[in-house]
C-alpha cells in the first residue's frame, strides 16, 4: 500500500532516521500508522524510531504489526528479533525469524539474526555452525568473519578467534568490535602486550567504548594488581565526561573487585545523587552500601527496579538488600517469584534459601542438608600413571604454566590469587586431558547415588552430565574465595592439585558452606566445612554458598572447579 503522500512520509521519516533524529520521525509515522495502518513499512519504520528513541515497549506492537501484515518482511522480522533480543528474550527472538531462516534461500540478515538468537540461548556450537555457513555463503562479507570471530572467542577457541579477527580486517572491517574480539582472543592466548595494544586501537576508534574500557582496566589490573594504573584509562575520559554512567560504572567495578569500596562508591557518588540516573548504576551503590547502611542500599535497589521492572539483576539486588536489612519475609517473596521467573536460575534458589534460613523455615534444611549433598570423594589414578600421586605431581606442572597473571579477574569470587582463562576443556595437554577420566567415575558413582527424586537437585538428574566451565585456580598465602554461587551451573566442585601445609592448621584453606556472600541482619555464619587434601573432589549443589578459608604460609593452593549441567 502506497500514495505519493504516504511515501513523502516515510520519506522524511528515513531522513531523520540516517540523522539520528529518531524522536523526531516519532510523530511523522505515528500519523503515518494512523492513517494507513496497513503500511507495512509505516509500521516497521515506527517501531524502529521507538527502539532508537529507548522505548522499547512500545516498539514491539509496531514491528509486529508489521510482520503481520508482510510475514515475509525479512527486515521486519529481524527488527522485531533484534528488540527481543535486547529485552532479553532469545526463545522469542529465534521463533520470529525462524520461519524465513528455514526456506530455501534464506537472506543473511534473517540467518544471522537466528544465529544471533541461538547464541543468546547459550546454543554456542549451534549458533557457530550457523555463523560458520554465513561466511562460507558470503566470502567477501567481513561482518560474516567478525560474527564468527566473535562467537569462537566465547567459546574459548582463541586461536581461531584471533584468525577470525583478522580475517574480518583484512576485508576491510576496522570497527572498535573487531579489535575489541582481537583484544580478548590476544589476551586467551596470554599475548598480553598484545592484547592491551588492541584494546587501545578499540578504544582509539571510539574513546567511550565500555566494553574496551572493561578488558583493558581488567588486563592492567590482573597483570599489575594496581587498581589506579587499571582505571587511568576511564579516568582519561571521565575527566571529559563526568556523566558517562557506564564508565563510571567499569571504574567502580574495578576498585570493587580491588578491595576499595570508598572509591568504588566515590566514582559513582556524583551520578547517582540524581535518582533518574543510569539504574545499573544504582545497583552497584546498593550493593556497595548493603554492608554498612542497608537502609540506604535500599533506596538505590528501589530506584532500579522500579526502573527496569522484571530485570533479573535489579530485582535480585532488591532481593539481596532486603535481606541485608534484615526484611527476611519480604526477600522470600520476592526470591520466589524470581525462582518462579527461572527455575533453573541457582542464584535465584540461593536467595530463596537465604530468606528462609533467616525466617526460620525448615525449608532450609532440606536444600542445605549437607550430609546428602556435599560429597568429597577420590579421583581416579587415570591411564599411564601409576600412582595418584605422581599424577598430581605432573598435573600440577601442566596448570601452574598455565597461571600466567598476577592476580584475580574482576567478577569472579577469587582474591590474591589467579585463575586459567581458557576453559581445560579445550586443553590439548595429555596431562590436563587425563584428568576428565580421572573424574568421570567418582562423577557417575554421585550421579548413581543421588538417584532421581523430587527435590531441585535430583530432579534434575537424567543419569548424564556435561560442563558448563572447567578452570584451575591458583590462590597465594592470604588468599581465598569469598561466599559465592554458581548461577548457571547444577553441581559445582573443588578439585585439590597441590596443597600449603597450613591445611593442617586448624581449618586454614578449608572449602566451607552455609555463609552467604552478601550482607544479611542478622549475619549468618558458615555451617559446615571439608578438608582438602591431594586428588579430593568435592561435589555439591550449585547454589549452595560456598568459600575458603584464607590460610597463612609461604605456599600455594592449586586447585580445578568445574560446573555439571544435565546432559
Amino acid at each position: 500500500m502506497s500514495t505519493p503522500e504516504l511515501m513523502a512520509q516515510l520519506q522524511a521519516a528515513v531522513s531523520l532516521l540516517r540523522q539520528n533524529r529518531p524522536a523526531e520521525a516519532v510523530p511523522i509515522l505515528r500519523a503515518a500508522v494512523a492513517r494507513w495502518p496497513q503500511s507495512a513499512d509505516a509500521q516497521r519504520l515506527l517501531g524502529l524510531a521507538l527502539r532508537d528513541s529507548g522505548e522499547f515497549a512500545a516498539a514491539e506492537a509496531p514491528l509486529k504489526a508489521a510482520l503481520s501484515i508482510d510475514p515475509r518482511s525479512g527486515a521486519s522480522a529481524v527488527a522485531l528479533s533484534e528488540l527481543l533480543l535486547a529485552s532479553a528474550r532469545p526463545e522469542e527472538a529465534e521463533r520470529v525469524v525462524s520461519p524465513l531462516a528455514s526456506a530455501a534461500g534464506a537472506d543473511i540478515n534473517i540467518l544471522t539474526a537466528r544465529a544471533n538468537a541461538i547464541k543468546a540461548q547459550g546454543r554456542l556450537q549451534e549458533a557457530r555452525d550457523l555463523y560458520a555457513r554465513i561466511a562460507a555463503e558470503t566470502p567477501a562479507s567481513a561482518v560474516a568473519e567478525h560474527n564468527l570471530a566473535s562467537i569462537d572467542g566465547d567459546m574459548e577457541r582463541f586461536i581461531e578467534a584471533e584468525a577470525g579477527a583478522r580475517r574480518a580486517q583484512a576485508k576491510g572491517l576496522d570497527a572498535p568490535e573487531t579489535w575489541l574480539v582481537l583484544g580478548r582472543a590476544l589476551l586467551g592466548q596470554d599475548r598480553h602486550a598484545e592484547s592491551e595494544a588492541a584494546y587501545r586501537e578499540a578504544l582509539r576508534r571510539r574513546p567511550d567504548y565500555a566494553d574496551a574500557h572493561s578488558e583493558l582496566a581488567q588486563l592492567i589490573w590482573m597483570t599489575t594488581e594496581d587498581a589506579f594504573a587499571a582505571v587511568s584509562a576511564l579516568d582519561e575520559i571521565l575527566r571529559q565526561r563526568p556523566d558517562a554512567a557506564p564508565l563510571a560504572l567499569k571504574k567502580a567495578e574495578v576498585f570493587d573487585y580491588a578491595g576499595e569500596p570508598e572509591a568504588a562508591l566515590e566514582a559513582i557518588a556524583p551520578i547517582v545523587a540524581n535518582p533518574n540516573s543510569d539504574p545499573v548504576l544504582h545497583v552497584m551503590a546498593a550493593r556497595l552500601l548493603s554492608g554498612r547502611e542497608p537502609e540506604r542500599a535500599l533506596y538505590h535497589a528501589r530506584i532500579a527496579a522500579t526502573a527496569l521492572p522484571g530485570d533479573y539483576i535489579a530485582e535480585s539486588c532488591l532481593c539481596e538488600t532486603y535481606l541485608a536489612a534484615g526484611e527476611a519475609q519480604q526477600a522470600a517473596e520476592l526470591a520466589g517469584r524470581l525462582r518462579a521467573r527461572m527455575p533453573q536460575n541457582q542464584h535465584a534458589m540461593a536467595l530463596l534459601a537465604t530468606a528462609w534460613r533467616l525466617a526460620g523455615d525448615d525449608r532450609y534444611g532440606v536444600l542445605y542438608d549437607y550430609e546428602r549433598l556435599v560429597t568429597p570423594c577420590q579421583i581416579d589414578v587415570p591411564q599411564g600413571w601409576t600412582h595418584l600421586s605422581d599424577y598430581l605431581a605432573d598435573l600440577a606442572q601442566s596448570l601452574v604454566r598455565l597461571h600466567t597473571r598476577r592476580t584475580h579477574p574482576i567478577g569472579q569470587s577469587i582474591r590474591h590469587g589467579s585463575q586459567t582463562s581458557q576453559n581445560l576443556e579445550l586443553s590439548d595437554d595429555p596431562v590436563i586431558k587425563a584428568f576428565f577420566t580421572a573424574i568421570d567415575g567418582p562423577i557417575q558413582a554421585r550421579l548413581s547415588s543421588l538417584g532421581r527424586g523430587s527435590d531441585v537437585v535430583s530432579a534434575r538428574n537424567t543419569g548424564a552430565y556435561g560442563f558448563n566451565g572447567v578452570w584451575s585456580v591458583r590462590l597465594r598465602p592470604d588468599g581465598f574465595h569469598t561466599n559465592h554461587v554458581h548461577p548457571k551451573g547444577w553441581l559445582s566442585s573443588a578439585c585439590y592439585i597441590a596443597l600449603p601445609d597450613a591445611v593442617e592448621r586448624g581449618q586454614e584453606g578449608w572449602i566451607q558452606f552455609g555463609q552467604p556472600g552478601i550482607p544479611t541482619r542478622p549475619t549468618l555464619e558458615a555451617e559446615h566445612a571439608v578438608k582438602p587434601e591431594p586428588g579430593r573432589l568435592v561435589l555439591f549443589p550449585s547454589y549452595m554458598w560456598h568459600g575458603t578459608i584464607p590460610f597463612t604460609g609461604d605456599q600455594p593452593r592449586l586447585t580445578i572447579a568445574f560446573d555439571l549441567i544435565p546432559a
